[in-house]
């Protein structure tokens, strides 16, 4: 049976309008209400994030979803080019109950077929407010979080006592992010396809 919510005005927030993204935060929310919430708007054009009664719902702007499109063209171009065992699940609802925290990743990959959670999660960021994805994380168990911020990555690993960040990936090593930002900052999806394909085909290992 799905608990009764009733969100009063103070338990309502607007975060963000900024670059077209709005975001409203609602506090005291059960579990199954999330659940059923997520279930009944299974929409590509909204996402959950959703920690311990806090639940955020944001509509992602056409340059968020430019950005992490061109990011997953390019990861996956570079585990093809590199035999690397990539496999994508895109934005998939992962839920765990136990953690109260569940959300949908812009990008998330395993290396080799999904268990339950992903190995990486890639998230854009193009505006601030909201659920601090983390915590999220960190009690769905994803090893790695990949962020596009500010026409860079911040990459953190997950450790016994929460997420580190790291200089390279650990589960993909060779991917060296700095040369991968130069090729995200083109925007030109295609051109910037087609750049990065070239330089792996001529760079050592190629």
């Amino acid at each position: 049976m799905v608990a009764q919510y009733s969100p009063r005005d103070e338990d309502v927030r607007q975060t963000a309008t900024a670059g077209g993204e709005p975001r409203f935060v609602l506090y005291g929310v059960p579990w199954e209400t999330y659940v059923a919430m997520r279930e009944a708007l299974d929409s590509p054009g909204l996402r959950m994030t959703y920690c311990e009664g806090t639940l955020e719902l944001m509509s992602p702007s056409t340059e968020h979803e430019m950005a992490k499109k061109l990011l997953a063209r390019l990861i996956e171009l570079y585990a093809l080019e590199r035999d690397v065992p990539l496999w994508g699940y895109g934005s998939t609802t992962f839920r765990k109950e136990i953690k109260a925290r569940g959300l949908e990743p812009d990008e998330c990959y395993c290396l080799g077929e999904l268990d339950q959670v992903p190995d990486i999660a890639i998230e854009v960021v193009i505006t601030s407010g909201g659920i601090a994805k983390l915590p999220v994380y960190e009690g769905l168990g994803v090893r790695e979080v990949w962020f596009w911020e500010h026409e860079a990555f911040h990459l953190h690993a997950l450790r016994e006592g929460g997420y580190e960040r790291i200089a390279s990936s650990e589960i993909v090593p060779d991917l060296d992010f700095e040369v991968l930002a130069k090729f995200v900052r083109l925007r030109d999806q295609h051109e910037g396809v087609k750049a990065f394909r070239d330089w792996l085909r001529s760079a050592p290992g190629g």
